[in-house]
């Protein structure tokens, strides 16, 4: 018997209640018993609640009937589109054994928002034991962060975990956040992580992340396109005929590699490598809304995606952009963003 995700079920000789949170292989799924434990039990012990009066009946006839193996769940797109983002999460991916028991856990740093971030953490239990990584965590994105073993929720196992947002400023001050974990409190973070669109233990360690960053750049934007946006005088009919030469010789296209904005680009760091890309972006952008461009190209590499990322935020703020991709181009490849007016 197949049992979706949700099904009310009753253990055949034990006569308890629960719900099916999850599907797992071998013929086995996930139960949430209505003490709020989880445990898992295969399908030859359950039965839909609603079928439990005809239970007796089955056993006596003594019939071992075939049971199909449980669809997989199918994997799911990303969420972000119908979620909200929440920020920096760490998620532990139970991992069972052949006799159907948890013995250890994935840990995930997970990251769902389009913000990259500098992350440091250490985990350490009370038997002296400790782990510690570091690194660079794209947006929409996850890494892993080691394991833990079941018989280590019993040892106060303990995660700090320190993030830097990475701005067009620079690198943010960081944030730091200590986990506790305590069994009880663990069995009841059963939840569906993003990005991994599986069914583990999560907990939230900065929610404001997006929230944040993302007011803050609108903010300076909207200060920008105050300052900055003119009349588009080769739209109106009295046009200044200077305009409309300078326009015909505007080349609408801009470069935004480094080593051609400063001749001091090896002495920069990224910092200050994308505050001075951003200033010719910002620059050229104004001079094409001035004149009446119809579309530009935006020269900015493959690389890492940081810049072709942070001129995509600075598009969807401005009004007067129709469109804009970033698709293979035969003369730029993929290190191009086409914008339409």
């Amino acid at each position: 018997m197949i049992f979706a995700i949700g099904t009310k079920v009753k253990f055949i000789h034990t006569g308890d209640v629960g719900v099916v949170t999850g599907w797992l292989t071998g013929g086995m799924v996930n139960v949430l018993l209505d003490g709020d434990f989880e445990i898992p039990a295969s399908v030859d012990d359950i039965v839909r609640l609603d079928e439990s009066s005809s239970v007796k009946a089955k056993v006596m006839q003594g019939k071992q009937q075939k049971v199909p193996e449980p669809v997989q769940q199918p994997v799911l797109e990303t969420q972000y589109a119908i979620l909200k983002s929440i920020g920096i999460q760490l998620a532990f991916e139970p991992m069972w054994d052949k006799d159907g028991n948890v013995n250890k856990y994935h840990v995930f740093l997970l990251n769902d928002t389009r913000y990259e971030v500098l992350y440091d953490y250490e985990f350490s239990l009370s038997t002296g034991k400790k782990e510690m990584g570091n690194g660079k965590l794209k947006g929409i994105s996850y890494v892993s962060a080691g394991e833990l073993l079941f018989d280590n929720l019993n040892d106060a196992p303990v995660f700090d975990i320190q993030c830097q947002l990475i701005t067009t400023a620079g690198v943010e001050k960081p944030m730091h956040k200590t986990l506790k974990i305590k069994a009880k409190q663990f069995f009841n973070k059963v939840k569906t992580a993003p990005l991994l669109n599986k069914q583990v233990h999560l907990f939230r360690l900065f929610e404001n992340l997006q929230e944040e960053s993302q007011a803050k750049e609108v903010e300076d934007l909207k200060t920008y396109t105050q300052r900055n946006t003119r009349p588009v005088a080769a739209w109106r009919n009295d046009a200044d005929p200077h305009e409309v030469t300078e326009k015909a010789a505007f080349l609408p296209e801009i470069d935004l590699h480094i080593e051609k904005l400063s001749p001091h680009a090896k002495k920069l760091n990224k910092g200050e490598m994308l505050t001075i890309q951003l200033a010719h972006f910002e620059k050229f952008m104004d001079k094409a809304l001035q004149l009446g461009v119809e579309r530009v190209f935006i020269i900015h590499g493959v690389g890492e995606g940081r810049l072709r990322d942070t001129i995509a935020t600075r598009l969807m703020q401005m009004t007067e952009i129709k469109s804009f991709k970033n698709e293979y181009h035969p003369r730029y490849g993929y290190g191009a963003t086409e914008v339409i007016f």
